[in-house]
C-alpha cells in the first residue's frame, strides 16, 4: 500500500524552536470521499505565525498538541477528484499540512490557474500578500505623502507592505534585523529607508529616518520595536498590530512597550489588531490589484526556498532565527 509521509508535531517547543520539536513518519494514504480531492503537496509555506500556533496564543490555530500533524499551507496537484467543480490535475492551493498528501472538500480548496508559480500562489497571492494588504489599506489606511514604517520589513508580509505603501505614493521606512536586509529594503524594493533594530545607534537612526514622525506602523514584532514606534507617532497616526515575533520563539517574552494607553491618548493614535480572515469575501479583488502590480513590476515578492519536506521544521527554525527574507516555501 502507497504511503504518505508526515511531518509531526513531536514536541511542544518551551523555548526557541529546534528541528527536534519535529519527526517524520509514514503514514497511510489518504482517500477521497464524495465531494473530496486528493492532492499531492507540490510546495508549502511557513510562517511565523505559526510559532504562534505552538504557543497556543493564536486562538485561530486550534491548540496546539504533540504527535498532531504540523499544520500549514500548501500548493497540491489534484491526483484524484471525486468532486465535479475540480478535475483531475488541477493545481490548488490548500490547508495540506506538513504533509505529502491530503484529502479536502472542494469548498476547501482554492483553484489556480495552469502554470501558476507556488511560490506565487503562496506568497504574494496567499496569506502573506493578503495580510499585507488588507492590513495596511483597511487598517493603516494611508495617504500619499504620509510617512510609513513597517517592523521585520525583510520578512512574508513586512517586504509587501513596504512596497505598497510606496504604491500608494507614502514615504517608507522599514526596520529589520541586519544590515543587508536593509541595504536590499532600499536598493531593491523601493524604501526610503531602513534601520537595524540591532544598531547601537538603533533609536538615534530612526529618529533621523522619521523627521516628520509617523503616520502608519505596520507591527509585525512588538516588544521594543513597536515601543520606539510609540513615542515615533505623529497626531492622529495609525497603528495596525498584524503579529508579535518578538513574543513567539521564546519562554520568557518581554514585557509589553511603554507609553500605553499615555502616548495613543495625547497623540490620538488609533491601534488596531487585525486577521486577514477578517477580508474573505474580498480575497479576489485583492489578489487581482497584486497581480497586475507583480506584472508592471511595482511589487516585486521574494522567497527564501528549501528543498525537501524533510527540510521544514530547519526551514522553519531558519525563519525564527531571522536567516530568511520574503516568503519562507519548501518545495515538495
Amino acid at each position: 500500500m502507497a504511503e504518505n509521509r508526515q511531518v509531526l508535531i513531536a514536541s511542544l517547543p518551551t523555548g526557541a524552536l529546534a528541528s527536534s520539536d519535529f519527526e517524520m513518519r509514514s503514514a497511510p494514504m489518504p482517500e477521497a470521499a464524495d465531494g473530496e480531492v486528493l492532492c499531492r503537496t507540490v510546495a508549502l509555506t511557513i510562517g511565523a505565525g505559526q510559532r504562534a500556533g505552538l504557543q497556543g496564543s493564536a486562538s485561530y490555530a486550534g491548540a496546539p498538541e504533540a504527535g498532531r500533524l504540523m499544520g500549514g499551507s500548501g500548493v497540491a496537484e489534484v491526483v484524484e477528484s471525486r468532486a465535479d467543480s475540480i478535475p483531475t490535475g488541477s493545481l490548488v492551493s490548500a490547508p495540506t499540512g506538513w504533509q505529502a498528501f491530503s484529502t479536502h472538500a472542494a469548498r476547501h480548496v482554492h483553484l489556480l490557474d495552469a502554470g501558476t508559480d507556488p511560490a506565487t500562489a503562496l506568497g504574494v497571492l496567499g496569506t502573506n500578500g493578503l495580510t499585507a494588504y488588507f492590513g495596511l489599506l483597511e487598517v493603516g489606511r494611508p495617504q500619499p505623502g504620509n510617512t510609513v514604517v513597517v517592523s521585520a520589513a525583510a520578512g512574508s508580509v513586512g517586504h509587501i507592505v513596504g512596497q505598497i505603501a510606496k504604491i500608494h505614493g507614502c514615504r517608507v521606512v522599514g526596520i529589520a534585523g541586519a544590515d543587508d536586509k536593509c541595504r536590499m529594503l532600499v536598493d531593491e524594493l523601493g524604501f526610503d529607508d531602513a534601520v537595524s533594530y540591532k544598531d547601537p545607534e538603533f533609536r538615534s537612526k530612526f529618529k533621523d529616518a522619521t523627521p516628520d514622525r509617523i503616520d502608519v506602523y505596520f507591527d509585525n514584532t512588538g516588544g521594543p520595536v513597536l515601543e520606539s514606534a510609540l513615542f515615533r507617532m505623529a497626531q492622529g497616526g495609525r497603528i495596525a498590530c498584524c503579529g508579535v515575533v518578538s513574543q513567539y520563539d521564546t519562554s520568557t517574552p518581554g514585557p509589553g512597550p511603554r507609553g500605553v494607553p499615555g502616548l495613543l491618548v495625547n497623540n490620538r493614535v488609533r491601534m488596531e489588531g487585525f486577521l486577514v480572515f477578517d477580508f474573505a469575501d474580498r480575497y479576489e479583488q485583492a489578489r487581482r490589484d497584486m497581480s497586475q502590480w507583480v506584472a508592471d513590476g511595482s511589487l516585486k515578492p521574494k522567497v527564501t526556498e528549501f528543498h525537501g519536506l524533510e527540510e521544514a521544521p530547519q526551514a522553519f527554525v531558519e525563519l525564527l532565527a531571522g536567516r530568511t527574507v520574503g516568503t519562507t516555501v519548501v518545495t515538495i
